[in-house]
């Protein structure tokens, strides 16, 4: 027996819901792989937090906040934001002038989304005199509810195990020097929702085709954001294929960015994925109208 492995310690929490990948084993941390002392946390967080009248939230987001406090000032940012009127009223004509593609997953089950200005000269310029920052925002705030309401649960069973996180790619071709003043902007603001209000959902995030004189936009970026969050984003200039693809599985990359992804619609203005399943089209549905269930 001495020459014998120990069998690991068995998780203190259940495997999540809808699990059948029977080669599923969750991350130290993860939901189905706490240990005791772990369990016994979140079990007390989210007892104070029912006693309080803060858990509003899908119950499988609980682990991702660090804090009482930080879920707290989260449900207070969400009513001064308006995030509840941005998820059943929101318009956004302004989609012409951006594209936002949603594909399907990674190789270590992450969702890919890439985001990019139309590949026009002016293209920025055009998008910000026809909308504001904040109206960009509050779009940016829809996608994010989408993502974790029928997104990650629609990708989820479809590879039957969680899919928790999303792999971005910010497009940067064609945008000019007197544009990046906006792009530091919305990059600052954007990065602060994603880490403070949606936390650990970003897996992966690519800025590729940067000129080098966005090191210099980057390095004021940088100190308003936590060092996880840095970790997690990639500054690449025009050869970033191979970076690309060791993430992202090349039939899954749309072509126009190295690989073999042609939606019949093309690549920028698709949004396939299993969430487009009638199931997940009525969870969408009842998440417009507030009615949808977040436990």
């Amino acid at each position: 027996m001495s020459n014998l492995e120990a069998p690991a310690q068995a998780s203190a929490s259940a495997m999540p819901q809808g699990v059948t990948d029977l080669n599923y084993k969750p991350l130290p941390g993860r939901l189905g792989n706490l240990t005791v002392p772990q369990q016994h946390a979140l079990d007390k967080f989210k007892k104070e937090l029912q006693e309080e009248g803060f858990l509003s939230r899908k119950e499988w987001m609980m682990p991702r906040f660090y804090a009482k406090a930080m879920i707290i000032d989260c449900e207070k940012w969400r009513k001064e934001f308006g995030v509840d009127d941005i998820v059943k009223n929101f318009d956004f004509p302004e989609k012409k002038l951006t594209s936002i593609t949603c594909n399907f997953i990674t190789r270590w089950t992450r969702m890919v989304a890439q985001s990019t200005l139309n590949n026009s000269e002016n293209s920025t310029s055009k998008l910000y005199a026809c909308t504001t920052q904040d109206h960009l925002l509050k779009h940016l705030v829809w996608e994010y509810e989408k993502f974790i309401t029928s997104c990650l649960p629609a990708c989820s069973a479809a590879v039957g195990h969680p899919v928790e996180t999303s792999c971005t790619i910010l497009d940067l071709k064609d945008v000019s020097l007197s544009n990046f003043y906006h792009v530091k902007d919305y990059v600052m603001a954007a990065s602060s929702i994603g880490q403070d209000r949606y936390p650990e959902c970003m897996g992966k995030f690519y800025i590729i085709n940067a000129p080098w004189l966005f090191s210099g936009v980057w390095t004021v970026i940088k100190p308003w954001l936590d060092e996880v969050t840095v970790a997690k984003i990639a500054i690449l200039g025009k050869d970033y294929k191979n970076t690309v693809l060791a993430q992202i599985p090349k039939e899954n990359l749309p072509k126009e960015l190295g690989g073999g992804c042609t939606c019949g619609k093309g690549c920028s203005l698709s949004d396939e994925g299993p969430w487009n399943e009638a199931k997940w089209q009525k969870i969408e549905v009842e998440m417009s109208n507030g009615s949808v269930k977040t436990a």
